[in-house]
C-alpha cells in the first residue's frame, strides 16, 4: 500500500497538491493568471462603477444644498472606501470566495487549506488589494502573481488564501452501442485494427452527428464507411451511419476487453514481480522469512530446553571451572 501510495499522482507533494488535515489529497485545480487578471478587472470596474455612481450622487445633493463642503469631502471618502474596501469585503463572505469577476471565470477564493474563507481572509485581500491594486495600477499583483506557483498575488500570500478554479468541463456523452439490427452480425464480424487518424474521425462523428445538417451528415457516414469498408469482413447490408456506428462499438469493446485482459495478467505477475529471492534483505534490513521455517516443530521448544547450553556440561557447570 505504501508503494502504491509513493506512485500515486494524487498524493504527490508537488507545488499544486492539496492535502487536507485528514491526510486525503484533493483534485483541485488553481486558477491561473490570465484567469485571475480578467476576474480582477471585471471587479475593479464594478467596484469603480459603483464608487463613480456614489460620487456623482454626493455632487447631486451637495449641488442641491443638502451638504456643506467639509460634509461632501467626508462622505466623498466613505464612498469611496465602500466601494472598493466594504462591498467587496461582504461580497466575498457573503458568496463564500464568489465575486461577479470570479464568477464570469468560474473561480473561487478558497483558504491554504481548501476551506471557505472567513471575515478576517476577506478583510485582509481587501486592505493588501488597495496598494497592489489600485495604487500600483495591478502592477505589484500581477508581478506577485506572476512569480508564484499558484498565481496567488499579495494578499492571498498574507490572508493565507488561494484562487481555485471550479468550472470543469461535463463529461462527453456516452457513445451509441451497436445497432440492435446488427448484433449478429458483430457477433461474428472480423473488425480489425482502424488506423488512428480514421479511428479519431469515426469517434468524432459519433459525438458530433446530431449537430451536423442531413446532408452533411449522410455525406460523413458515407465517407467513413467506404474507409472502414477494407477493415471489415464481412460487410452487413446495412446503411452506412449504421455501419460506421457498428463498427465503433465493435472496436470499442474488443479494446476494452484487451486492456482488461492486459491488468488481469499483470495482476496475476504481481506476487512475481513484486516478491523477493530467498533470503534477500528486504529495504529496512529486515530479512524475510519462510513462513514454514519460522514456525517450529512441535518439539522444537523441548529440545532446546534440554539441550546444555554452549560450553557448560549438562549440569551447566562451564568447561573451564572443572580444570580449575
Amino acid at each position: 500500500m505504501a508503494a502504491a501510495d509513493a506512485h500515486d499522482p494524487m498524493l504527490s507533494d508537488g507545488p499544486d497538491a492539496l492535502v487536507v488535515g485528514e491526510a486525503v489529497a484533493l483534485d483541485v485545480r488553481p486558477a491561473g493568471f490570465v484567469l485571475r487578471a480578467a476576474g480582477a478587472a471585471i471587479d475593479v470596474i464594478a467596484s469603480l462603477v459603483v464608487g463613480l455612481l456614489l460620487v456623482l450622487l454626493i455632487g447631486r445633493l451637495a449641488g442641491a444644498g443638502l451638504l456643506d463642503d467639509a460634509s461632501s469631502a467626508a462622505c466623498a471618502i466613505a464612498a469611496v472606501v465602500l466601494a472598493i474596501v466594504v462591498l467587496p469585503v461582504v461580497v466575498e463572505v457573503a458568496s463564500r470566495g464568489r465575486s461577479l469577476g470570479r464568477w464570469a471565470v468560474g473561480a473561487r477564493i478558497v483558504r491554504a487549506d481548501g476551506g471557505g474563507i472567513g471575515l478576517r481572509h476577506a478583510v485582509a485581500r481587501a486592505l493588501v488589494g488597495i496598494l497592489e491594486i489600485y495604487l500600483t495600477l495591478g502592477g505589484l499583483a500581477a508581478l506577485v502573481g506572476l512569480l508564484s506557483p499558484r498565481a496567488q498575488r499579495l494578499g492571498d500570500l498574507v490572508a493565507g488564501t488561494r484562487s481555485q478554479h471550479e468550472r470543469v468541463p461535463a463529461y462527453p456523452a456516452p457513445l451509441p452501442p451497436v445497432p440492435p439490427h446488427l448484433v449478429a452480425w458483430a457477433s461474428e464480424a472480423d473488425v480489425g485494427r482502424l488506423p488512428d487518424a480514421l479511428g479519431r474521425r469515426l469517434a468524432r462523428f459519433l459525438t458530433q452527428r446530431e449537430a451536423m445538417t442531413p446532408a452533411s451528415r449522410a455525406r460523413l457516414a458515407a465517407e467513413l464507411a467506404n474507409e472502414a469498408a477494407v477493415h471489415v469482413s464481412p460487410l452487413p447490408a446495412a446503411d452506412p451511419e449504421s455501419f460506421v456506428t457498428a463498427v465503433g462499438a465493435v472496436r470499442r469493446e474488443r479494446e476494452h476487453r484487451a486492456l482488461m485482459l492486459a491488468r488481469d495478467r499483470m495482476a496475476s505477475l504481481e506476487p512475481i514481480l513484486a516478491g523477493l529471492p530467498h533470503g534477500f534483505p528486504a529495504r529496512g534490513g529486515s530479512t524475510p522469512t519462510d513462513p514454514a521455517r519460522a514456525t517450529p516443530p512441535p518439539g522444537a521448544a523441548r529440545d532446546d530446553a534440554a539441550r546444555p547450553a554452549e560450553g557448560t556440561d549438562g549440569a551447566g557447570v562451564s568447561c573451564a571451572d572443572q580444570y580449575r
